[in-house]
């Protein structure tokens, strides 16, 4: 099979491979950026709301628990927050890993395929 554009490189499956799993991989990035974003607003929005809570005089407070607000006291919902900021932390930090090592996986089926195709093939986004 040849390569568009008459470089005259031929594709082997295991380029073909390559060139697939960095699609792959490029698509999860671009999950993974969202994702991302997601948790980081997350976790100021829980910032926010432990902040909020800290200068308010009420002992109860009204807390959501899926679709319905309970009474609690003060003390117990600002531990939810707090449990709830750890989670979404520790979420966060595996996100950023993961998106560290597709990166690094990506940077090395970059360096050989252009080291294959050259000028053939277009690994950059626009």
């Amino acid at each position: 099979m040849q390569q568009g554009g008459g470089s005259g490189t031929e594709v082997t499956w295991e380029d073909q491979q390559n060139i697939n799993r960095f699609g792959r991989l490029n698509n999860r990035f671009h999950e993974l950026e969202e994702e991302i974003k997601i948790a980081k607003e997350t976790n100021e929005n829980l910032e926010d709301a432990s902040n909020e809570l800290i200068l308010t005089d009420d002992d109860v407070m009204k807390f959501q628990i899926g679709e319905v607000f309970v009474h609690m006291p003060n003390e117990e919902v600002e531990s939810r927050i707090e449990q709830m900021k750890e989670v979404t932390s520790k979420n966060l930090g595996k996100l950023e890993e993961e998106k560290d090592s597709v990166l690094a996986e990506m940077a090395e089926l970059k360096k050989i395929l252009y080291g294959k195709f050259k000028d053939s093939i277009n690994l950059e986004e626009d």
